[in-house]
């Protein structure tokens, strides 16, 4: 198979949070037991917000596939899916991020069984930007003093830059909820894991996010690439150090590796999936799944992730 070099087109980026944006299937809220959600062809599905539109648009999908099939999806934050998990109550968590070793160790001593990690996808994720701000790329360890406990940096004029209109150029942070992989991620690979500093605007969302940013001509935030708003926000390119050529957060830099924040989308198990799950986890690895990750402005999988063909 030749690598895939699909390439987002502007309209299908414009079109891709319409794409993604399904009808929901089901609302969390069940306790029901794995038995019975098995019984009753009930797929439990909770986590990641980066992924709850993804995971919307698999569930209304896969519900014209299998019609017999309920998958109910809500978000919530990474962690928030991880410890739903734990106690039981869903059948797979969504993350933006690699399980904790203690998480790991949770999963197992509550459920007997080793967590099973599937990536499904790819993301790059975006810093964003107001597009009225002319910053068009900013270094890694700018980003840290502008979102790290002790940064220097605190107003758009220290790197350069000036907002038209703007009186008052003191940035504005925007940033997620503590339960979220997305500032777990953030803070491990960009902060190098310091705190945050105090004083931002914490969002439950990723949408949020990219919507607080799109209406404050000063703020700065961090979401998936798939929630872009074409026109209101800007996504800036990423350099990992002084001296190198900074990248856009697109397809191609994701697969390849050259864009600095790059992560893995999954989903969790606790062991090895049965039934009705293992089929939809097969189903979302499938060609038919992997589409719509691409129709939500992610990153497919690479030929050497997906899975091979029966004999």
């Amino acid at each position: 198979m030749k690598p895939l070099r699909a390439r987002l087109r502007p309209l299908a980026r414009a079109l891709a949070p319409l794409l993604c944006t399904a009808v929901w299937s089901g609302c969390s809220g069940s306790n029901r037991s794995a038995s019975s959600r098995q019984a009753e062809k009930i797929i439990q599905i909770k986590g990641s917000d980066t992924m709850v539109n993804l995971a919307q648009a698999w569930a209304e999908a896969y519900r014209r596939v299998r019609p017999e099939v309920s998958v109910e999806v809500s978000g919530g934050g990474s962690g928030v899916g991880i410890a739903a998990l734990m106690r039981g109550t869903v059948d797979i968590a969504t993350s933006s991020r690699d399980l904790k070793p203690s998480e790991r160790e949770a999963i197992r001593s509550a459920t007997g069984r080793d967590a099973k990690e599937f990536i499904v996808g790819h993301d790059a994720l975006a810093v964003y930007v107001h597009i009225s701000n002319p910053l068009e790329e900013i270094r890694m360890d700018q980003l840290a003093e502008i979102f790290a406990e002790g940064g220097a940096i605190t107003r758009w004029s220290q790197l350069g830059v000036t907002i038209p209109g703007v009186s008052n150029d003191e940035i504005v942070r925007v940033s997620r909820q503590s339960s979220s992989g997305t500032y777990e991620f953030f803070r491990e690979h960009v902060l190098n894991k310091r705190d945050f500093k105090l004083g931002s605007r914490d969002m439950n969302g990723s949408k949020e996010v990219v919507e607080l940013v799109a209406s404050t001509p000063t703020a700065i935030g961090y979401s998936g690439m798939g929630y872009h708003i074409p026109g209101r926000v800007k996504m800036l390119r990423i350099s990992p150090r002084e001296g190198v050529p900074a990248v856009a957060p697109t397809v191609e830099a994701a697969q390849n590796g050259s864009y600095p924040i790059a992560r893995s989308l999954l989903l969790i198990t606790p062991g090895e999936p049965e039934g009705e799950v293992r089929a939809f986890i097969e189903w979302v690895r499938s060609p038919e799944g992997q589409r719509i990750v691409q129709e939500c402005g992610y990153v497919p999988l690479l030929p050497s992730e997906r899975p091979t063909a029966a004999p």
